[in-house]
C-alpha cells in the first residue's frame, strides 16, 4: 500500500504538487459555479503540512478585486482545511455567524459569506482537499446544489486518482526505461572490459564506452605511480584537445583535480567549464573553455593486493569531458561511476595476468641454458614471448657440445600456453639434453628415447621437436656434416654462402607424445664455412593471412636479405622483420654460423696474424667487413667477450671511413698474443673528431667508445713517398692525391 508520502508525491508528479493550475479542475470549478449559480467555486489540495499543494479556481468576471495569485490561494487553502480536517461536507448559510471562519481572512479578504465544501479523497481514500462553492451573500443551499456538489467532487477524486495512477504508470515505466539502460550499460561495460589484458586495453575500452555509452567527447586513465607520489595518463590519445604534454604527469601534492580525488578518494564532477576553474584555477593554462561538464572519478582496487595498498584504495582516476554543461544529472554520474568501478576490476586482473606471465616467463627463461662457446661455430638465439598477457608457451632451445668437433642443436614446442606447459618443456629439455650428452647416438635415436621417456615417466606431454648434429669433416676446410630429425616441426633453413636459402624440407616425423617408441628417420646435408643453419619454432611463420608455404617463403626471402647481418643480430632482426609488436605465439629461434677457417700465410705462430681487406666505398660493404674480422680473430683464438668489443670499436671506425673519408678504404687486422691492433685507412687527410651527442642520437659515438673500451687508439697520417723526381708543383699535387689516415686502436689479450 502507497504511504501517505508517497500519495503526495503521485499528486506532486501530475502537477498537484505544486501551485499551478490543471485543466481538469479547473473545469469542474466552472460547472460549479454554472449549474450553481455562484459567484466563485474552487478544487483545492492540501500538502501533507497543510499549505496549498495546488488550487484551481473559477470567480465570476466583474467581482471585486482579488488578492495576489499567491495570497489567493493561501486564502483558498482556509476554505479547504475544515472539510478535510473533518472528512465530510460542510455546508454555511452564513459564515459570518459560524465559529468555522467567523471574521478571518476568508471572510475579509475573499468576501465569503455562504459556504458549501465536499472533500476530495485520493488513491487510498484519504482526504486531500475540497470542492468548494462560495456566495457573497447569505445562501440557502438547495438539496439539488447539493447533490450536485457531492458528485462533482466524486468526480474530483476519480480526476486525481486517474492522474495519479497515469503517473506512477509514466513513473514505472521511466524507471523501467532508466534500468533496461543501465542494464545494457553494465552488460557493454562486463564484455568490453572482459576481453581486456593490459593498461592500453583498458584505456581503449574506456574512450570507446565513454563516447559511446555515455556521451563524453573526451576520455581519460590517468594511473597512480607506482612510489604513490604521482599520478600519469597513460595515453594523452583521448584527452581533450590542447591538453599540454607536460601535463601528462602531475604529483599527488598539486592542486589539480586528478590528484584531490587520488587524496580524498571521492570523485569530483563539475557541471561547466567555469565551475572546474573556480576550483581549480590551474587548470585554466589547458582547460578547453568551448566545453562544458566534466566528471573526475576515482579508480578503486577492490583487493588492493596487486598495488600494495589497502582494499578499495585508489589506483587512479577516470576522466570524463561533455561538450555541454550537465546539472544534477544523476543518471550520468551513476553510470561513469560504474565504468570507472569496472575499470578498477580489469586493472586488478590485467596486472594479476602480467605478474602471472612474468612469472612463468621467468621460470621458462631461467629453464633455457645460456649457449656455450664451441670453437668455429657462431651461435646466437633469443626466445620473444607472445604479447598477450596470459600466454606463456613451451618454446625452447638448446645447445650440447659433445667434443671439440661434434655438437648437437635442438630446438622444440611443447603444446599449451601457461605455466603447465613450460614446466612440461623444462623436463622435456632435460631429459633431451641429458641423453644428447650420454647416448653417442643419431638425432632420429635421441629422439625415439625422448619420446619412449615420455610416456614411461609418466609427462605424457606431446610437441614438437627438431633435433640437428653437427660433425666436423676431417680435411674438409670447416666443412661439417648435418644429421637431422623432424619430430613434426618446422623444416631448418640453411643460408648458403651465395646469400641463397635451402628448405631442408625432407619428410618429417610423428609429432612427441603420439605413438612412443615410433621409428624416425635421419637426414644430412653439409655447412661450410660461412654458411647459417637456422632452427625455429612455429612462432615464427605463423601468419594468419598466409598459408604456411607462403610464410615459409617469405621467412627465407627475409633471412637471404639478412645474409650480411652479425649471426648476434640474426634471430631477434628475423622475428621484428617478421612479426613486430602483434605477436600471438611464442617464438624460439636458434643460429648456428659456420665461421670462416680464415690462416693468414704470414702467421708464424698460433694466435698471430696480419692481415689487410680492401673495404668498397659503400655502406653494403661494412657488415662483410664486420664479418671476416671477427672470423679472424676467432681463428686466431680471441675469446667471445673481446671479440665483440673489437668488432663494436672496428665497426665505428669503419662506419666513420665510409660515411666522412674517401676511396680507397682498407682494414688492416695485427694479431699477436699481447694484443689485436685494428686499423681503417682511407684517402681523407679529415681527422675524426670528439662529438657530444643528444641523448635521442643514434651516431656520433665513436671517439667516445675508443677513449673508453680501447686500450689505446690514435690516427696516422700518410703521404706518398713515390715522388722523387717531380718538381714541387707536381710533387703537390701528388702528395693531395696519395695524402691520408689511418684510425687505428690496441687491445690487450687477456693473459
Amino acid at each position: 500500500m502507497p504511504t501517505d508520502l508517497q500519495a503526495l508525491n503521485d499528486l506532486a508528479h501530475v502537477g498537484l504538487g505544486t501551485p499551478a493550475a490543471d485543466e481538469a479542475f479547473e473545469r469542474f470549478a466552472r460547472l460549479v459555479r454554472r449549474h450553481l449559480a455562484v459567484p466563485a467555486a474552487a478544487v483545492v489540495i492540501l500538502s501533507d503540512d497543510g499549505t496549498p499543494a495546488a488550487g484551481h479556481g473559477h470567480e465570476r468576471s466583474g467581482t471585486a478585486a482579488s488578492p495576489p495569485d499567491d495570497e489567493l490561494l493561501h486564502l483558498r487553502t482556509g476554505l479547504a482545511r475544515p472539510v478535510v480536517e473533518a472528512d465530510k461536507p460542510l455546508v454555511i448559510e452564513d459564515v459570518r455567524d459560524d465559529r468555522t471562519f467567523g471574521a478571518g481572512p476568508v471572510v475579509r479578504n475573499l468576501g465569503v459569506v455562504a459556504y458549501a465544501g465536499f472533500p476530495v479523497h485520493d488513491l487510498r481514500g484519504r482526504p486531500i482537499g475540497a470542492l468548494v462553492a462560495v456566495d457573497d451573500r447569505p445562501r440557502r443551499w438547495s438539496p439539488e446544489a447539493l447533490a450536485t456538489l457531492e458528485d462533482l467532487a466524486a468526480a474530483c477524486s476519480a480526476e486525481s486518482r486517474l492522474q495519479a495512477e497515469r503517473e506512477r504508470a509514466r513513473r514505472v515505466q521511466h524507471a523501467a526505461v532508466r534500468a533496461n539502460r543501465r542494464s545494457r550499460f553494465l552488460l557493454s561495460l562486463s564484455e568490453a572490459f572482459a576481453g581486456a589484458q593490459s593498461v592500453n586495453d583498458i584505456d581503449a575500452v574506456i574512450a570507446d564506452i565513454g563516447t559511446t555509452g555515455i556521451g563524453a567527447r573526451y576520455c581519460g586513465l590517468a594511473l597512480v605511480d607506482t612510489d604513490r607520489r604521482g599520478i600519469t595518463y597513460t595515453s594523452l590519445a583521448h584527452v581533450e584537445p590542447g591538453f599540454p604534454a607536460s601535463f601528462r604527469h602531475a604529483r599527488l601534492t598539486e592542486d589539480r583535480p586528478v590528484c584531490e580525488v587520488v587524496r580524498t578518494g571521492k570523485p569530483l564532477f563539475y557541471a561547466s567549464d567555469n565551475e572546474l576553474i573556480t576550483a581549480f584555477p590551474e587548470v585554466a593554462q589547458y582547460s578547453n573553455h568551448g566545453l562544458g561538464a566534466r566528471a573526475f572519478l576515482p579508480v578503486l582496487s577492490p583487493s588492493g593486493t596487486a598495488f600494495g595498498i589497502r582494499p578499495g584504495g585508489v589506483v587512479g582516476v577516470v576522466v570524463f569531458v561533455w561538450e555541454r554543461e550537465a546539472r544534477n544529472d544523476q543518471d550520468l554520474f551513476a553510470l561513469g561511476a560504474a565504468l570507472a568501478q569496472y575499470a578498477g576490476d580489469a586493472l586488478e586482473r590485467a596486472w594479476l595476468l602480467d605478474e602471472r606471465r612474468r612469472a612463468a616467463t621467468t621460470l621458462q627463461r631461467s629453464m633455457l641454458s645460456r649457449l656455450p662457446q664451441i670453437a668455429h661455430l657462431d651461435l646466437a638465439c633469443t626466445y620473444s614471448p607472445a604479447t598477450r598477457s596470459d600466454q606463456v608457451g613451451g618454446d625452447w632451445y638448446d645447445a650440447v657440445p659433445l667434443d671439440d668437433e661434434a655438437s648437437i642443436f635442438m630446438v622444440g614446442d611443447v603444446t599449451g600456453h601457461d605455466m603447465r606447459a613450460a614446466a612440461t618443456m623444462g623436463q622435456l629439455r632435460s631429459l633431451l639434453r641429458a641423453l644428447a650428452w650420454s647416448h653417442d647416438a643419431a638425432p632420429s635415436e635421441l629422439l625415439r628415447l625422448l619420446d619412449k621417456a615420455n610416456d614411461g615417466l609418466g609427462l605424457r606431454a606431446s610437441g614438437t621437436a627438431v633435433l640437428v648434429r653437427l660433425d666436423r669433416v676431417k680435411h674438409g676446410g670447416g666443412t661439417y656434416e648435418v644429421t637431422w630429425s623432424s619430430a613434426g616441426h618446422p623444416p631448418p633453413l640453411v643460408l648458403r654462402q651465395d646469400g641463397s636459402v635451402d628448405r631442408l624440407d625432407a619428410r618429417g616425423d610423428m609429432m612427441l607424445g603420439v605413438v612412443p617408441g615410433i621409428r624416425r628417420t635421419d637426414h644430412a646435408t653439409l655447412l661450410r664455412p660461412g654458411e647459417t643453419l637456422l632452427l625455429y619454432t612455429d612462432g615464427l611463420t605463423e601468419q594468419h593471412s598466409a598459408s604456411e608455404d607462403e610464410a615459409l617463403s617469405g621467412l627465407e626471402k627475409t633471412l637471404a636479405s639478412l645474409a650480411d647481418t652479425a649471426t648476434a643480430a640474426l634471430p631477434i632482426t628475423l622475428v621484428r622483420r617478421l612479426i613486430g609488436q602483434d605477436q600471438h605465439d611464442d617464438v624460439a629461434v636458434l643460429a648456428v654460423r659456420v665461421r670462416r677457417a680464415t690462416m693468414p700465410s704470414n702467421r708464424s705462430e698460433p694466435g698471430t696474424a696480419r692481415v689487410e681487406r680492401k673495404v668498397a666505398d659503400d655502406l653494403s660493404d661494412l657488415a662483410p667487413a664486420r664479418l671476416w674480422i671477427d672470423d679472424m680473430l676467432e681463428t686466431c683464438g680471441v675469446p667471445l667477450a673481446q671479440r665483440r668489443t673489437i668488432t663494436l670499436l672496428a665497426s665505428e671506425i669503419l662506419t666513420n671511413a665510409l660515411d666522412h673519408g674517401r676511396a680507397p678504404i682498407s682494414t688492416v687486422l695485427d694479431i699477436d698474443p699481447a694484443r689485436v691492433r685494428v686499423g681503417v685507412r682511407d684517402g681523407s687527410p679529415v681527422r675524426p673528431r670528439m662529438k657530444d651527442p643528444d641523448v635521442r642520437e643514434f651516431g656520433g659515438r665513436g671517439i667516445q667508445l675508443l677513449e673508453r673500451l680501447a686500450s689505446r687508439w690514435g690516427v696516422d697520417r700518410h703521404v706518398d713517398d713515390d715522388d722523387t723526381g717531380l718538381d714541387e708543383a707536381t710533387r703537390g699535387a701528388s702528395r693531395d692525391r696519395g695524402r691520408g689516415k689511418t684510425v687505428w686502436f690496441e687491445i690487450d689479450r687477456e693473459p
